[in-house]
C-alpha cells in the first residue's frame, strides 16, 4: 500500500471535495481518497505507485490546481 499527499487549491465547499474525490478515485489503481477541506489536504491510497501526473490531471479536471509542482 503506498500513500501520497497533494495540497489542493481553490476548493471552497462539500461540492468541490466531491468533485475532487470523484475524478482522483476514477484513476487506475487508486484504492482511497481523503480530501481535507480546510487545509486542502489530498491523501491518495494506491496498490502500488501512481504517475502523480495522473493525480494532477485528475485534480484539475475537477477544476482545481495541485499546489507546489
Amino acid at each position: 500500500m503506498s500513500t501520497a499527499t497533494y495540497t489542493v487549491k481553490g476548493m471552497t465547499c462539500g461540492h468541490c471535495v466531491s468533485s475532487v474525490k470523484e475524478e482522483v478515485g476514477e484513476v487506475a489503481g487508486v484504492t482511497s481518497v481523503e480530501v481535507d477541506l480546510a487545509s486542502g489536504l489530498l491523501t491518495v491510497g494506491s496498490e502500488g505507485l501512481i504517475d502523480e501526473a495522473k493525480i494532477v490531471a485528475a485534480v484539475e479536471e475537477a477544476g482545481y490546481e495541485v499546489a507546489n509542482r
